[in-house]
């Protein structure tokens, strides 16, 4: 498997990542509202502008297959999805490793905003909470995510 930087030509491919995982994963976590926040804050559009400020990854897979994404903008971590077809096969785990050199060649932390579906791995990777969001979102219903850091 391997971690390159994604191209315009890429956009389409990134896009159906993001939006099939968050459809089939997200819903078994949060409630309607948080799903279609999601899915409007990860549109196609956003994705677009991080690809043309070369801050958006795709990993790739011996196959050639693109199974995930990384976007890596400072010391932030964002938009870290994997098919959910390729989930638990190490590819979320090899985009997180790239995020966090490229960060910590210029970074002492990286900072990822935590999902609940990926709150353990983060735990488990040394990451630590250091704030718990609420947030109203569509239908009455609440967001809650949590910022997490892990040091150099």
């Amino acid at each position: 498997m391997s971690v390159r930087k994604a191209e315009l030509l890429d956009l389409q491919i990134i896009a159906n990542i993001t939006e099939t995982t968050i459809s089939e994963i997200y819903p078994h976590y949060y409630p309607k509202g948080a799903v279609v926040f999601f899915l409007n804050h990860h549109r196609e559009e956003n994705i677009l502008r991080d690809i043309e400020h070369g801050l958006v990854y795709i990993c790739v897979n011996s196959r050639q297959e693109v199974t995930g994404t990384v976007t890596v903008k400072d010391n932030e971590i964002l938009r870290l999805f994997v098919l959910p077809q390729f989930q638990g096969k190490g590819y979320g785990r090899e985009l997180l490793s790239f995020a966090e050199n490229a960060i910590f060649e210029n970074y002492d932390e990286a900072v990822i905003d935590s999902s609940l579906p990926a709150k353990r791995i983060y735990l488990d990777r040394g990451y630590k909470e250091t704030e718990s969001n609420v947030i109203e979102v569509l239908y009455n219903d609440y967001l809650c995510y949590d910022v997490m850091i892990k040091k150099k």
